[in-house]
């Protein structure tokens, strides 16, 4: 039997129309929460992090973790593995991951005119029509940043990226579902011995991509037959360099034939290809409202291959701390509003496996005692040489990775 996945907007009925379909084919459900699982099971990572592949909200670091990416690299593998059953519905965004070279999935998307959704939201909510159009559009932007990163599409529902398109505002729940159900059953839909094959193909692919990431590359794959193709998308000076590594790694992987490497059209572009380096500090926070020397130290770390990020003031370094956790902060202490102490105080109780180093140029001995006692990793005096901090970052990181190690 074939596959169906559903995708689209919120509040256009599209679980009752799920439900349904369910109901009267007997099919299983499989959704996100499901394939973040598996992700999640499969690579070690946690849930929280792999569901932010999902948000259109990018991390400051993501230039140099490419946590989305990897975590993109896992979904489909869990993806590709849950494909070796059939009868499948597939709802949310993960659905979208399954290349269209599988031919006996349905790909459906449910929508509606956003006066049909607003009321919907506000009567389901009991929030007022603007306050549902708000929050509408809020979600989706998730679904068009989903999108354009997978297909280079700028509209979430874009006809050509389905096979059915169903507008809830325009039809009612019972044709939605019978429409659904007669298309699944078509024959043009059903398995045969080449969309099985695709599958297999998905699932070498998958795990080369996925061997890719964990060793720091972010490339396009795809396979037939056991032989694998993979596309650089970004410049790099030494290609064949890259080709030759990118290549070692792919070999290993079981179901891998042959490998060949070619380059896309983004290679042409001015975007430089960056290997992730698990060895160097890729999430660090620099704190300080001395602007022009906290962006100077930022480039410089840069230079180094570490990713920083910058807050210029307490109540910006602990927002950011919620929403990107980083795993180094270099912090000053003094600074107008919540000085350093407090932030590093704030940051020891919610989020103590940050590692902080302080940077000032105003300590005092007392205050070197009470940070080292409230859990600082370090203190250190500006102007401080470039050297010593990066041998200081790095220390710390190692103390990071120990940690994960051990966990």
């Amino acid at each position: 039997m074939s596959v169906i996945t559903v995708f689209g907007g919120t509040f256009c009925k599209d679980e009752p129309v799920v439900k349904n379909v369910l109901s009267s084919t007997g099919y299983k459900l499989v959704t996100d929460n499901d394939i973040v699982a598996e992700a999640s099971r499969l690579s070690g990572m946690s849930v929280n992090k792999i569901i932010k592949a999902f948000s259109a909200k990018e991390s400051v670091f993501n230039n140099f973790t490419h946590e989305k990416e990897v975590s993109i690299a896992w979904l489909k593998l869990a993806v590709a593995e849950k494909l070796a059953g059939d009868e499948l519905l597939i709802s949310g965004f993960t659905g979208s991951l399954i290349p269209k070279s599988i031919r006996h999935v349905l790909r459906v998307c449910v929508i509606a005119d956003m006066k049909f959704r607003a009321s919907h939201a506000a009567s389901s909510l009991k929030i007022s029509e603007k306050e549902a159009v708000k929050l509408i559009h809020k979600q989706d932007e998730d679904r068009m940043a989903w999108i354009s990163n997978l297909f280079k599409k700028n509209d979430p529902w874009d006809s050509s990226l389905y096979d059915l398109v169903i507008p809830m505002d325009k039809m009612d729940l019972e044709k939605a579902v019978s429409l659904i159900k007669d298309n699944a059953g078509k024959e043009v839909v059903k398995p045969t011995s080449r969309s099985k094959k695709a599958v297999d193909d998905f699932v070498v692919a998958s795990k080369v991509e996925m061997h890719l990431a964990r060793e720091g590359h972010n490339v396009d794959i795809s396979a037939k037959d056991g032989a694998v193709t993979i596309i650089i998308n970004k410049h790099v000076l030494l290609l064949s360099k890259l080709e030759d590594e990118l290549k070692a790694i792919a070999r290993k992987v079981p179901g891998v034939k042959v490998v060949e490497t070619k380059v896309g059209e983004g290679y042409y572009q001015t975007d430089i290809y960056r290997k992730y380096d698990f060895k160097m500090p890729s999430k660090v926070l620099l704190v300080d409202d001395e602007r022009e020397f906290v962006q100077t130290l930022s480039e410089r770390l840069i230079m180094r291959d570490m990713g920083s990020a910058v807050a210029y003031d307490g109540e910006s370094a602990l927002t950011l701390i919620s929403e990107d956790e980083p795993e180094v902060m270099i912090l000053d202490l003094k600074m107008p509003g919540i000085d350093g102490i407090e932030v590093l105080r704030r940051v020891k109780q919610s989020n103590p496996d940050i590692e902080v180093i302080i940077l000032t140029g105003h300590g005092t001995e007392a205050d070197r005692e009470l940070c080292m006692k409230l859990g600082a990793f370090a203190y250190l005096q500006k102007p401080v040489d470039i050297e010593v901090l990066s041998d200081t970052l790095k220390k710390a990181n190692d103390k990071i990775r120990l940690k994960k190690a051990a966990k």
